[in-house]
């Protein structure tokens, strides 16, 4: 669950610091006040797109941390698979801070993408508004409810008509290229062999590459080489005015005076060890001096053919295995072409059975997807009688065929609705209202309360478009989510608000330069003045506060009943 948020110099917020409760916490306000901000700061923290226009006006950066508490193992092992891992007390702390053009992530201290803090977000909250109720319309969207609520079932299914799709259309694209005459056939296999034969003929060696580059370097550099050489040698053979004969020098005169004190014994010994390294540096010096030589024949024997062989790499592939596996491909594709009728009908078999395989997979992804669709629409319609869709005819319908087949199989889904008796269920983006449409995806967010690991959800304005009796029902389901989930919810209806676990006010307020957004939680004296507020009047009067204390005496004795 998310415990707390701090927001600093983001947009009207100067600094605020709030805790959050498990629950139903309200977050209400005056329009205009920033309600909008506090989502948008979540968001942001979470890997939305930023830009330096959310800095707030004169600071250097805006910041956001958002504290969370881990509520299952499927967390905790993504975390650890991202190599993140939790405080002590199973507390996770995400921040992100946004400079004018770069930002900064970094979750449990370890800095992060902005595409792993996406990654990370989906697996701690959800966050709905309008915008997902808009998603909602477009049928790949309600394709993909139905898979999600099918679960991992469908999840493999699906894997599996990918692969398979995939290599079908790697087959088909190969299977393009037998679609020619007998004229271009022939210019292709002229080509084929004369490409075969120039590879061939190289006998090419793997790492032979390697080698000559490291021959052809030192004989390139043999002038260099051989004067560094001579440089060393002289000043490390045996005569007093180099070094090793001074070294030597300097042994014999610590050896005069060996035994008299252990501690000059060590440093003796010391010296002793250098004097034997420059020996061996000597001995490994003359050696390469002997063996050294310039042949100009080898060298443009070398030179040769690395050219030789960088001409293939140009033209073949860029390592020796490379332009190997390009030999094996055209030596097929010319026996392939050689034995032109058949090849081409053993490509035909080949891509018959891969689409045999693909349908079949998208029949046993139907399958699953169907017996889903079946209980989604049993579910579904329930959650929508409690939220006083009195004669709703909810469905989902899929339509499937071989014709349809794709990588996400051969199934279109539909969400067809009809809230009125008598009426033919249409197309859910036909007829739902904004008011409806918000009914529905809360619906729809309690059929996948139980199915979902995560424990924390945001409703930004879902009640938009209803009031009354709605407006009832909808606080109801809301409290009834709460009881298993933690619930962030901005309203501005008083009867949700009423069915509050924590009640937070989003308030705007100026010095006469300067304009500051502010979030704290209500005493509960305060949260029943803002229950009055959102019951509208000029003016709080002692009969407004009495029907806000009704309506909380109402919200509270359905939570103790239901």
């Amino acid at each position: 669950m998310l415990l707390g948020l701090h927001v600093k110099n983001l947009a009207l917020i100067e600094e605020e610091e709030v805790s959050f409760s498990d629950g139903l916490n309200i977050l209400t306000g005056e329009t205009g006040a920033g309600k909008s901000i506090i989502i948008g700061s979540v968001n942001l923290a979470l890997g939305a797109k930023a830009d330096k226009g959310f800095i707030r006006t004169g600071e250097d950066y805006a910041l956001i941390e958002m504290t969370f508490s881990l509520d299952n193992e499927r967390q905790r092992q993504k975390l650890r698979e991202l190599e993140i891992a939790p405080e002590e007390d199973g507390t996770l702390l995400i921040k992100r801070k946004i400079y004018p053009g770069r930002s900064v992530c970094t979750v449990g201290g370890e800095t992060v993408t902005t595409k792993q803090m996406r990654e990370i977000a989906e697996l701690l909250i959800d966050i709905y508004g309008q915008r997902e109720n808009q998603k909602l319309l477009r049928r790949e969207a309600q394709l993909g409810v139905i898979d999600d609520f099918a679960g991992e079932q469908a999840a493999g299914a699906r894997e599996e008509v990918r692969v398979c799709w995939q290599s079908l259309k790697a087959l088909e694209k190969e299977y393009a290229g037998y679609d020619i005459d007998n004229a271009e056939r022939t210019r292709e296999i002229d080509l084929l062999t004369y490409e075969a034969a120039e590879i061939e003929s190289a006998q090419l060696r793997d790492g032979e590459d390697e080698k000559l580059e490291s021959d052809y370097r030192r004989l390139s550099n043999f002038r260099r080489i051989t004067e560094a050489v001579q440089a060393a040698g002289g000043l490390s053979d045996d005569s007093d005015e180099t070094a090793a004969g001074q070294i030597s020098r300097a042994l014999r005169a610590m050896n005069s005076v060996g035994g008299l004190d252990p501690a000059l014994d060590g440093i003796a010994a010391q010296l002793s060890d250098v004097d034997s390294l420059l020996s061996d540096f000597d001995r490994a010096l003359s050696d390469y001096m002997a063996e050294l030589s310039f042949d100009p024949q080898e060298f443009e024997e070398i030179e040769e053919r690395l050219n030789l062989i960088n001409h293939l790499k140009d033209k073949y592939g860029r390592t020796i295995p490379d332009i190997a596996a390009a030999l094996e491909k055209k030596q097929k594709r010319l026996l392939d072409l050689s034995d032109f009728e058949a090849a081409k009908s053993r490509m035909e078999a080949e891509i018959g059975k891969e689409r045999d395989a693909l349908l079949r997979s998208c029949e046993k992804l139907s399958k699953i997807r169907k017996a889903a669709a079946d209980e989604f629409t049993k579910k579904m319609t329930e959650q929508l009688l409690d939220l006083n869709f009195n004669q709703v005819d909810f469905r989902a319908r899929l339509t499937s065929g071989p014709e349809q087949a794709g990588p996400d199989g051969y199934d279109k889904v539909m969400f067809l609705i009809s809230m009125n008796p008598g009426e033919k269920p249409r197309p859910l983006e036909n007829i739902a209202s904004g008011g409806e449409l918000s009914r529905i995806m809360l619906a729809l967010k309690t059929v996948f309360a139980s199915k979902d690991e995560i424990h924390t959800f945001i409703f930004d304005e879902i009640d938009s478009g209803i009031s009354g009796q709605t407006a009832w029902k909808v606080a109801q389901k809301m409290g009834k989510l709460a009881r298993d989930h933690q619930i962030l919810c901005i309203t501005h209806l008083p009867q949700i608000a009423a069915m509050e676990d924590a009640h937070y006010c989003i308030e705007k307020s100026t010095d006469g330069q300067r304009t500051v957004t502010h979030i704290r939680r209500l005493t509960n004296a305060e949260s029943l003045e803002e229950m009055g507020r959102l019951l509208g009047g000029s003016r709080i009067t002692q009969a407004t506060l009495d029907n806000a204390k009704e309506m909380k005496d109402m919200a509270a004795d359905w939570k103790r009943g239901a």
